[in-house]
C-alpha cells in the first residue's frame, strides 16, 4: 500500500509538471511570435502591445490567450474579422510540445534551462526563414553567445575535445574549459563548412547560393551542439533539403510543361528547356528551415 502511494504520488507530480511545461511553453509560444512577426520589421517586440494589424484595435487579454483564443474567436479579429493566420496557434503549440520534451528528457536540471533557451531561437529563425526568407543576426549573434555560455556549465560532451587535449597536448583541461572549446569547435565546423559551400557555389555559377544568415545560425547551433552532432544537422538537412528542392523541380517542371504544351506550338525540346528553366528559377528554398529542425531531431535523439 505504501509503495502503491508512493508511485501515484511521483506520477501525480509528474503530470502536473508537464502540465506546467507545457502551459509555460504556449505562453513563451506567445512571444516568440511577437518576435518573429516584428524582429523583420525592425520593430519593438516591447511595445505597442498586439493589436489587430487592420482596425489597430488593442487585442484584450482573454482574447490573446495562447492556442485557445485563436479557437474560440474562430480564426478571426473580434473586431473587423480579419482573418488570424494559424501560424500563431501552431508556433504556440510546437513551443509548449517541446518545452514538455526539454523536461521529459532532462528533469529539472540546468540541461533543460539551456535546451529551452535554444528551443526559443530555433523557433524564432525557422519560422522567420520560413515566412520572409530571413535569419536576423539580433538572434544568432546573441544566441551564439549564449550557446558560449551554456557550454561552460552544460558541455557537449560528445568527447572531441577529450580527445585533442590528449592528442595534441597531453593533459586534460578542466572540464568547463572543454566545454567552451567543443562549443567553438561546434561553432566553426558548422559556420565554416557552409561558408565554404557557399563560396564555391558562388565561383562556380557566378551568383549567391547561400545567404550568409544560414553559415551564422549554424555557427549559433554549432555552439549549443558541439562538433560531433553539428556535422550530422548538416549532413541530415542537406539530404533532406536537397530532396525537398528535388521535388520542388520536378512539380515547377511538370506545371510549366504542361502550360507550354497548351499555349506554345514550339517543339517538345523548347518547351521542356524553357519549363526547366522556370524550374530552375524557383529553386530558391529556406534551408534554415532545415537546419532548425535537424538541430531539434539532434540534441533530442
Amino acid at each position: 500500500m505504501w509503495e502503491s502511494s508512493k508511485y501515484g504520488g511521483k506520477a501525480a507530480e509528474n503530470t502536473v509538471l508537464i502540465a506546467f511545461f507545457f502551459l509555460f511553453g504556449i505562453v513563451i509560444g506567445s512571444f516568440l511570435n511577437v518576435c518573429i512577426t516584428r524582429i523583420p520589421e525592425e520593430l519593438s517586440i516591447v511595445t505597442p502591445g498586439s493589436r489587430c494589424p487592420r482596425c489597430m484595435t488593442p487585442i484584450k487579454p482573454y482574447d490573446n490567450v495562447p492556442v485557445f483564443a485563436w479557437l474560440w474567436l474562430r480564426g478571426k479579429c473580434r473586431t473587423c474579422g480579419l482573418p488570424i493566420s494559424p501560424m500563431y496557434p501552431l508556433v504556440e503549440l510546437a513551443t509548449g510540445l517541446l518545452f514538455v520534451g526539454c523536461y521529459l528528457e532532462y528533469g529539472i536540471t540546468q540541461a533543460t534551462v539551456k535546451w529551452l533557451f535554444f528551443t526559443c531561437l530555433i523557433v524564432i529563425l525557422a519560422v522567420t526563414d520560413l515566412r520572409v526568407r530571413l535569419l536576423p543576426d539580433v538572434i544568432t549573434w546573441p544566441g551564439f553567445a549564449v550557446g558560449l555560455l551554456f557550454s561552460a556549465f552544460v558541455p557537449p560532451n560528445d568527447g572531441t575535445a577529450f580527445l585533442l587535449s590528449l592528442r595534441f597536448f597531453h593533459w586534460l583541461p578542466p572540464e568547463r574549459f572543454m566545454g567552451v572549446i567543443e562549443a567553438i569547435l561546434g561553432a566553426a565546423f558548422g559556420s565554416l563548412l557552409l561558408l565554404g559551400a557557399a563560396v564555391l557555389y558562388k565561383t562556380v555559377r557566378g551568383r549567391e547560393g547561400m545567404g550568409m544568415g544560414d553559415v551564422k545560425l549554424m555557427a549559433m547551433a554549432g555552439a549549443f551542439l558541439g562538433p560531433s552532432l553539428t556535422v550530422f544537422v548538416l549532413c541530415a538537412a542537406s539530404v533532406l533539403g536537397g530532396s525537398y528542392g528535388i521535388f520542388l523541380l520536378l512539380a515547377v517542371f511538370r506545371k510549366r510543361l504542361a502550360r507550354y504544351r497548351s499555349r506554345s506550338r514550339s517543339g517538345a525540346a523548347s518547351r521542356a528547356w524553357r519549363a526547366a528553366k522556370v524550374a530552375m528559377q524557383c529553386m530558391e528554398i529556406p534551408f534554415g528551415v532545415f537546419l532548425c529542425f535537424m538541430s531539434i531531431v539532434a540534441w533530442f535523439y
